[in-house]
């Protein structure tokens, strides 16, 4: 029986997917281990988004070297579909699977000779299904692959190229991995997907999928991943206003806080209208936490634009920012424009942004001190048990008792650092 360990790089639909692989595996008389030196085959779903993730993957083959210099290696996913040729070339690398063809690894795997292996094909435009449920024997939290692809192809993104045109999963296979993941223990289902927004299966949308996984018995929790601003239902705010399951959080990724950049970045909104849903979104939800990514350092922005994003995170209802250094991408178009900005003003700008999100983040947080709240946990680190509120608070706790993969709940007493600590009541 051969051994195989898995890695993921990037998104949570990478996890996602990742852990729909594990179960394909074992199914497939495969036995599943730890990253380390005991895999035969490392596979590692891979991430391009920026640079950094490529980069990370050389690194990341040199490491599995260091611990099996008889590895196999499969490269699946985003690099793959774009860079094949630069992946074959790393050493021990047999298998380089494009985003097509990457669910069908291990028959992919079990049937392959000595030759390496290279399957990068055009994906199509067509509703899917997923196998193998993703039950997730790594994370509380397991995350539902609703839809893939994207058709918006903003300058700076080169993911409609590594994942395709949009496309959404049927319907009822959404419904039954859902059921088979709560039935495996989950409590909280994370919805994601490329551009999670956009999805539609024979005239059903997001908030269709929403409204039937809450009809799942056993469902605690639903959350909604990174979703376009201009792809958000209003009805989606009225759910989680009033539907206890509906988790009280939005992740909307703004870019640029600057007309002029967001235009040029083919991002299809303008700040007033940004700020028109964030705010909507904040009057209504009680509590509700609201996060965004910002990139840094698109070619052109200024100093002036620059400090528009500022004041605009400053002032919106936003609790927290994941902020990304530019990189230029393959395909995309922000390659072909002029005005770079230099890599020491937008490592400048990039701290300016992360310190004001652990400002803005601590001051959410303040607000919450002496009140109860209800915690989903998921690990124990360091002495404390960690955990998440529905409202995307990081609690952590003392406890004897394992309490993974319980809700409970804490009284909220001092803050540490990002994360709030409490004590179980």
């Amino acid at each position: 029986m051969k051994k195989v360990s898995f890695y993921t790089q990037g998104c949570r639909l990478n996890q996602s997917e990742t852990a729909s692989l594990e179960q394909g595996f074992e199914k497939n008389e495969f036995e599943i281990v730890p990253f380390g030196p005991d895999a035969d085959i490392f596979v590692v779903n891979t991430c391009t988004v920026t640079e950094n993730g490529d980069s990370n993957t050389r690194k990341l083959v040199n490491k599995i070297l260091r611990l099996n210099k008889k590895a196999e290696i499969a490269l699946i996913g985003c690099q793959s579909q774009i860079l094949k040729e630069k992946l074959l070339e790393l050493n021990n690398v047999k298998w380089v699977i494009g985003n097509a063809e990457k669910m069908n690894l291990y028959n992919i795997v079990k049937e392959s000779n000595e030759s390496p292996v290279v399957l990068v094909e055009k994906i199509k435009r067509e509703p899917f299904i997923i196998k193998n449920s993703g039950i997730d024997k790594h994370h509380t939290r397991a995350n539902i692959k609703i839809q893939d692809g994207c058709d918006f192809y903003c300058a700076f993104c080169v993911i409609p190229f590594a994942r395709g045109p949009a496309r959404s999963r049927v319907f009822s296979d959404i419904i039954r991995e859902s059921v088979d993941l709560v039935t495996a223990g989950h409590k909280e289902i994370v919805i994601t997907g490329i551009n999670v927004g956009t999805y539609e299966d024979e005239g059903k949308k997001i908030d269709d999928v929403v409204a039937a996984l809450s009809r799942i018995e056993g469902l605690e929790r639903i959350r909604i991943s990174s979703i376009e601003p201009t792809t958000i239902p209003r009805n989606l705010i009225d759910w989680m206003k009033s539907k206890p399951k509906m988790c009280r959080y939005l992740h909307i990724p703004i870019q640029s806080g600057s007309d002029s950049v967001v235009k040029v970045m083919n991002r299809h909104y303008t700040m007033a209208e940004f700020r028109e849903f964030i705010t909507t979104a904040f009057e209504s939800v009680p509590d509700i936490c609201i996060g965004t990514d910002v990139i840094v350092g698109f070619p052109g922005e200024t100093k002036a634009h620059f400090d528009e994003t500022v004041a605009n995170l400053i002032t919106m209802p936003i609790h927290y920012f994941h902020v990304f250094s530019y990189s230029e991408r393959m395909y995309a178009r922000s390659k072909k424009l002029d005005n770079q900005v230099e890599p020491k003003e937008i490592e400048r700008r990039s701290k300016i942004l992360r310190d004001l999100s652990k400002k803005k983040r601590k001051a959410y947080n303040e607000q919450f001190l002496g009140k109860t709240v209800t915690v989903l946990f998921e690990q124990e680190k360091h002495g404390y048990w960690s955990g998440l509120t529905d409202n995307y608070i990081r609690v952590k706790v003392k406890s004897e008792s394992n309490i993974k993969n319980k809700i409970l709940n804490v009284q909220l007493e001092a803050i540490d650092n990002q994360a709030i600590t409490g004590i179980l009541i």
